[in-house]
């Protein structure tokens, strides 16, 4: 095992002292081609090209002597450190942090960053990190290479965002761009780079508007509570968007962030609200206009990034982009079935008889959910007089797809 191992970070400006020294005592050096080729590296040591950290994490404890590894920003914010701790190495590290490539592009930008979302794309998680894009106004994405801004402006297809675009940060060949996301995928772009995504209306910052109080999206913005009454959108919602019904189909589904969910028959925009309060990505389906712009009116009183599509499903659908969890809330067991085509992890519908509870869970079962049917029955009653004042009563269908994970 290494006698010592030290991670360095380069943001491009002059190594510190203690990096320096350590460099100086290496006898293995790992990193990319730039940090390699980085004067102070000793002549004699032996140098690893970092490509697997899971492979070079292995050299470096095989080896007799003191490694250094080389990362750009700060190595303990999505970098090496986590890969190096991993108990199946039993690497203990020593740090020299420097700025991370996050906070510098923020201040090649000259904004703020405390109320931005941080993800990384790989080609794995790129569709993930393209959710969290829709649904939030600042966003930095970590890039990687077939993971880079191109792809980014691709999948956002549809929905206006403007990219800052930092490559190779603290080289040489630093340039940061501003380009629309529809530009994006017309340019060839350096790895590495960060690419800060900013669009849509801007969340309001409550009473104290210097700031927030935790880095990322407030969990406390906007009323407290999910399926929210009636009255909080403005009255006369539709028979599917009954308070409780509302708060069963959020519980099936969980939406969170990275997820994309479609709501279809999207109705006065409450469901589609709230899956979007929780941080997920949501596009909301209806065939009536007067049902689109009403959507739209309650998503940015309430502060949520939404697309809201116009159209008649199924045929509408089949442009959208792959979705994680579905509520079909019209459209009845042909517009399940479409759905369930595209194998989202779960689908909730209701039913206002059981025979149409019984097609639509047939068909379910039949594409291979698991389905789970209940009565929902739901009475509101006047305090002061203990008198009824509305009834709800639904099928509440939900189908789960065995094995599929986001």
């Amino acid at each position: 095992m290494a006698d010592r191992v030290t991670v360095i970070g380069w943001d491009g400006s002059p190594l510190t002292a203690a990096a320096r020294a350590a460099l100086g005592a290496a006898t293995l050096v790992a990193g990319a081609a730039h940090h390699l080729a980085l004067p102070e590296v000793p002549p004699a040591a032996e140098r690893v090209r970092l490509g697997s950290l899971a492979l070079a994490a292995r050299r470096i404890a095989a080896h007799r002597g003191t490694a250094v590894v080389l990362a750009d920003g700060d190595p303990g914010f999505f970098g090496v450190v986590r890969t190096l701790r991993a108990p199946e190495f039993g690497l203990e590290v020593e740090v020299v942090p420097a700025v991370s490539s996050v906070a510098a592009a923020f201040a090649r930008a000259g904004m703020p960053w405390d109320d931005a979302q941080v993800v990384v794309a790989h080609p794995r998680t790129l569709r993930r990190a393209v959710n969290v894009c829709r649904a939030h106004t600042k966003v930095a994405v970590l890039t990687s290479p077939g993971a880079g801004p191109a792809e980014l402006g691709l999948l956002l297809e549809g929905v206006h965002r403007t990219f800052v675009i930092c490559e190779e940060l603290g080289t040489e060949r630093e340039q940061v761009t501003v380009v629309t996301s529809d530009k994006a995928a017309d340019h060839t772009w350096r790895d590495p780079n960060v690419v800060i995504v900013i669009g849509g209306p801007a969340r309001t910052g409550g009473p104290d508007e210097r700031g927030g109080w935790i880095a990322g999206r407030d969990p406390a913005a906007g009323p407290r509570g999910w399926s929210l009454p009636a009255e909080a959108y403005g009255g006369g919602l539709g028979e599917g968007e009954a308070d409780l019904l509302r708060a069963a189909q959020l519980a099936r589904l969980g939406p969170r962030p990275g997820d994309l969910v479609w709501d279809i028959g999207c109705g006065s925009g409450a469901f589609a609200t709230e899956a979007g309060r929780g941080g997920a990505a949501v596009i909301a389906v209806d065939r009536d206009p007067d049902a689109c712009a009403r959507t739209e009116t309650t998503a940015r009183r309430f502060g949520v990034q939404l697309q809201v599509v116009h159209g008649t499903a199924p045929h509408v659908l089949e442009d959208l982009p792959e979705p994680d969890v579905v509520r079909v809330g019209g459209g009845g067991a042909a517009v399940v079935s479409a759905v369930a085509d595209r194998r989202p992890q779960r689908i909730v519908t209701h039913a206002a008889t059981r025979d149409a509870a019984e097609l639509v869970g047939r068909d379910l079962t039949e594409h291979g959910y698991v389905v789970e049917c209940a009565l929902l029955q739901s009475v509101g009653l006047d305090t002061r007089t203990w008198a009824e004042t509305e009834r709800s009563v639904a099928f509440l269908l939900s189908g789960a797809l065995p094995g599929r994970t986001p």
